[in-house]
């Protein structure tokens, strides 16, 4: 009879584990560095529930491996597959996670439930929701399996306290170069609830032939996604390793682009939006603190597959016409959920950074507060940066150093031959460098709002941009470029669907950062301008006494530098930006360090730019 008793307790026992292991669903490769989704099986509800699913559930799950611990804010995701449901309702709850190391992870989750508790600062007193509080569970990390450009087999790129990212993985630092444009690239037709309010709604036609089959498993519904996922491959296939996108425009220049829930029908939102001076539609027609979660997982789709393709993932969380709109400008509970939820959603990627806003105007202490939020908030600390006008651009002196948390800036600069460029680069760079924190700079905006970056039909040999804000930047010790492309051409920063439109330009940037990545330690060089004289724009980027490169316009040939008299011989080389290729010789193959020298004639062409190397022998 004992006997029985004990078997009975047994079977309960195990069916009772077996039922809680049947609660919990871990998807993804267990890899380091790959996307892991957990899913739970919390209380059945919906998008529009009376109880808001988002605001008054928090679920964070604790990872732990070793004395690494990460606190990771997890989501309501109706029926865990919404991205091919288009799903609304449901009891799965996700939390995605992207694991540093190998061997044994363990997770606790916690799920509480009340009153605007997803955005609460204590959580000590906080009731349990049930369901998975309190569930633990482990699992097994192995190495990455991938590489090349692949993000996965890089690691996370990571804000190190210098002027350059670096990848975790590799070690590598890192230069992105791409496109700032379109603003709206999201405005695209195969999500869900997507709008076209003022025309500017992207199909990326142009690139359905470049669509790559092993992109196969990004699609969702079938065919859905296939043009947008052909545009990221053809930028890769380029060389580009960056792209941006804004997440939120109600009421900005496109106004197609959300990712919370409408109020009112489609037509209704766009009849009344495709009015340029209707500016009350986040009042009016948007429930502000619910997600169209569909629309969300197919947006992941696409970042998932940019992660394959070594991008790096520019979210642009807000432009000057909305950074005012949630909370009506007073950091708040639209504000807090709306960056809780974007960092629980797309927080795992490897190679990203948050922007605070683009052209933000925002009183300083609001956008510390932001700051702050996100900063505490993201486990993956990712790159961190605000966005401002080229004319306002001292607002930066209030956010550098221990004033805030931001790891850098995204610069936006305004004169149409890009002569500005260099020389705002470096004085952020110095300014932040002595603060004892070295900010990450990039150029995201460089050029005249209406021209910008010319379509190649308008401007085939890209000069100046090229010249100057492109080698300006890198040679100012920026970490990149992004490009705008205007109001006032074909492919704009809001019409463009074709990124083809500066294809003879994305060449040129696969020559600049080849130069970089293979030729020179660019973490360790120092803009340099005082050791070279020139009769015409010239930079200089040096490890002094070791590596030296120039980049001269034109009279490349009339170049001098400063080599000062340490006794050793250095060679001369020559790079070409306009066409790259291999290094080549001039007229002078070295030079003995003695003071000022010459660094004689280009091989070819002495009236057009040129890069000179100068190397120890």
């Amino acid at each position: 009879m004992h006997k029985f008793v004990y078997l009975i307790f047994l079977l309960c026992f195990v069916l009772n584990a077996c039922k809680k292991y049947e609660d919990i669903r871990i998807e993804g490769e267990l890899k380091k560095w790959h996307r892991i989704v957990i899913n739970f099986e919390g209380p059945k509800t919906s998008e529009l529930d009376e109880d808001n699913p988002f605001l008054n559930y928090r679920l964070d799950v604790a990872f732990k491996n070793g004395d690494k611990t990460y606190e990771i804010p997890g989501f309501y995701a109706a029926d865990g597959n919404s991205a091919e449901t288009s799903s609304s309702s449901g009891n799965i709850w996700q939390v995605r996670f992207t694991p540093d190391a190998i061997g044994e992870w363990t997770y606790s989750a916690s799920f509480k439930k009340g009153d605007n508790i997803a955005v609460a600062d204590n959580m000590k007193n906080a009731s349990s929701a049930g369901f998975m509080d309190g569930q633990k569970g482990s699992f097994i990390i192995t190495d990455s399996d991938k590489t090349g450009i692949d993000n996965r087999a890089k690691g996370k790129l990571q804000y190190v306290g210098e002027s350059y990212l670096k990848f975790a993985e590799t070690q590598d630092y890192f230069i992105k170069l791409g496109v700032d444009a379109p603003e709206n690239l999201l405005a695209y037709t195969d999500f869900d609830v997507s709008t076209n309010a003022l025309g500017f709604q992207k199909a990326w036609e142009p690139h359905a032939k470049d669509f790559d089959e092993t992109a196969t498993p990004y699609l969702w519904q079938d065919t859905k996604g296939k043009n947008l996922l052909g545009a990221i491959n053809y930028l890769a296939s380029e060389g580009i390793n960056v792209f941006s996108f804004l997440t939120f425009n109600v009421d900005g220049d496109d106004r197609n682009i959300f990712p919370h829930l409408l109020k009112v029908p489609i037509e209704g939102y766009e009849a009344y939006a495709s009015v340029k001076k209707n500016k009350e539609a986040w009042e009016t027609m948007f429930h502000k603190t619910r997600f169209d979660i569909s629309k969300l997982d197919q947006w992941e789709r696409i970042f998932e597959y940019a992660e394959t393709k070594g991008m790096f993932l520019h979210f642009k969380t807000h432009e000057t016409e909305t950074d005012h709109l949630m909370d009506k400008g007073v950091f708040g509970i639209e504000s807090k959920l709306y960056y809780r939820e974007l960092i629980a959603r797309f927080g795992h990627h490897l190679s990203m950074n948050w922007n605070l806003g683009e052209e933000n105007n925002q009183p300083i202490e609001e956008v510390k507060k932001v700051a702050d939020y996100v900063s505490k908030l993201d486990a993956y600390y990712s790159h961190l940066v605000i966005h401002t006008f080229p004319n306002k651009d001292d607002r930066y002196a209030e956010l550098i150093g221990d004033q805030s948390p931001l790891t850098g800036a995204s610069l936006q600069l305004s004169h149409p031959e890009f002569i500005d460029v260099h020389p705002r680069v470096l004085k952020w760079r110095e300014k932040s460098n002595a603060t004892g924190k070295k900010w990450a700079l990039a150029v995201d905006e460089p050029g005249k709002a209406n021209i910008a970056l010319l379509p190649d039909d308008e401007d085939p040999e890209h000069n100046y941009a090229r010249g100057r804000a492109m080698w300006g930047t890198l040679m100012a010790g920026g970490f990149g470029v992004e490009w705008y492309f205007g109001y006032a051409s074909p492919n704009s920063d809001l019409t463009c669907q074709d990124f083809r439109s500066r294809d003879l330009f994305w060449d040129q940037n696969r020559y600049a950062l080849h130069f970089f990545n293979k030729y020179i330690p660019f973490w360790e060089m120092e803009p340099r301008d005082d050791l070279i004289s020139s009769e015409d724009i010239a930079y200089c980027f040096a490890k002094e006494g070791e590596i030296y490169a120039i980049y001269a316009e034109a009279n490349s040939g009339k170049i001098k530098l400063n080599l000062e008299d340490v006794n050793q011989t250095f060679k001369v080389k020559w790079y070409d930006p306009r066409n790259g290729g291999n290094l080549q010789e001039g007229s002078v193959t070295s030079v003995k360090s003695s003071g000022i020298v010459e660094l004689g004639t280009p091989p070819s062409e002495m009236d057009k730019d040129w890069v000179i190397l100068v190397s120890l022998k």
